[in-house]
């Protein structure tokens, strides 16, 4: 899972820019991940600037598949799932 994601995140940062987090969500969900699975933070701040980075969690069985996106490039990673059953904290449904 950790390459698919990987792969589904490197396509969506080539067309250059910072994908935005409905973006980011779409291309992980159609590329077959369970939209349930998938948890993205904010392309922006509280005050309107873009995020320096956004990052994006998928839940595959009991671990997290992490991944940031900054400056066109994607840096992926393994962790556990969190207490609260989720991969990124602050994220609600």
């Amino acid at each position: 899972m950790k390459s698919k994601v990987e792969s589904i995140l490197n396509a969506a940062v080539r067309g250059g820019g910072q994908p935005q987090t409905a973006s980011i969500r779409e291309s992980l969900v159609n590329a077959g991940i369970a939209a349930g699975a998938v948890e993205v933070t904010a392309g922006r701040t509280p005050t309107g600037l873009a995020a320096d980075a956004v990052e994006a969690g998928v839940r595959d069985g009991g671990n997290c598949i992490v991944a940031q996106i900054r400056n066109g490039g994607v840096a992926v990673s393994v962790l556990p799932v969190l207490a609260s059953g989720g991969c990124l904290v602050g994220i609600q449904d």
